[in-house]
């Protein structure tokens, strides 16, 4: 198991590193040299570089936290043994199980404006609809609700699954007391259900910097750089300009960040958290 995981994850790691350090450009070939960190020096000096990181903080904390809300919220109201309510999970779960492409095309046919059934909608109520893709703030709104859409079944899952394994003495202790159900839920849900979000947490955290079907068939990253991220904008200089030296320099400062944001919130949460 070790050596398998050598292979396909700490190769490709020390690959990326080392090509980081170099001006690899496919297009030029036997231009092959080592130049040390003026990658990165150049990338820090690059205005659409800290446009990138601007755009995937706002796309990741929007993105996880309403998964996270509307995760929980639905777990909530699912957490029952009665069969009619294992069907609805079943439904719930049918946006996670879809290829991510296909996310991507439904939700641009939906926010296309001459054949958006949600122009239509608002249309009905007397109110024009924007054009979605092509404006700035709407396109990144755009790909928030397309990846909140798609994701949220899955801290749906862990929640609920956290839910169904929670003792039920201290919840049936609190009603005895007279514990309102939103003091319930405040006191004693939540703070049981703490280990389970802060992993949760975590895992949409990861996965919303690597996020990319929707960006790529929705937007391509406009209009301009309104929705381009920075592993999208990785993607445009490793694979549309051949700068791969250049693009694995992002993506390393992507791998470094995300390692660390995740740390920091282990460090903080997780003092908070009495797994036992």
């Amino acid at each position: 198991a070790l050596v398998i995981l050598f292979v396909v994850t700490i190769v490709p790691t020390l690959f990326l590193l080392g090509t980081s350090l170099t001006n690899l450009n496919p297009s030029m070939p036997g231009t092959l040299r080592f130049i040390g960190l003026q990658n990165y020096l150049l990338l820090l000096q690059q205005d659409r570089f800290w446009n990138s990181i601007w755009v995937q903080v706002r796309l990741s904390f929007w993105t996880v936290s309403l998964q996270l809300l509307i995760g929980l919220g639905i777990a909530l109201l699912l957490n029952s043994r009665l069969r009619f309510l294992e069907l609805v999970r079943s439904l719930f779960i049918i946006p996670m199980v879809l290829p991510p492409v296909v996310v991507a095309i439904i939700w641009k046919v939906l926010f296309v404006p001459n054949i958006s059934p949600i122009n239509w909608a608002l249309s009905l109520a007397g109110i024009q609809g924007p054009a979605w893709l092509v404006h700035p703030f709407w396109a990144l709104f755009a790909i928030i609700v397309a990846e909140t859409w798609e994701w949220f079944p899955f801290t749906m899952l862990m929640l609920l699954a956290a839910l169904q394994m929670m003792p039920e003495e201290p919840l049936e202790a609190a009603k005895i007391d007279g514990a309102s159900s939103v003091q319930v839920l405040w006191h004693i849900v939540l703070p049981l259900l703490k280990p389970a979000i802060v992993v949760a947490l975590l895992f949409r955290l990861i996965d919303s910097v690597k996020a990319f079907p929707h960006i790529y068939i929705m937007t391509a990253g406009g209009p301009g750089v309104a929705t381009e991220p920075t592993n999208f904008y990785a993607y445009l200089q490793a694979f549309t300009f051949s700068l791969v030296g250049f693009g694995s320099s992002i993506s390393t400062i992507v791998l470094i960040l995300t390692l660390a944001l995740s740390l920091l919130i282990v460090r903080i949460v997780g003092r908070m958290v009495d797994y036992e």
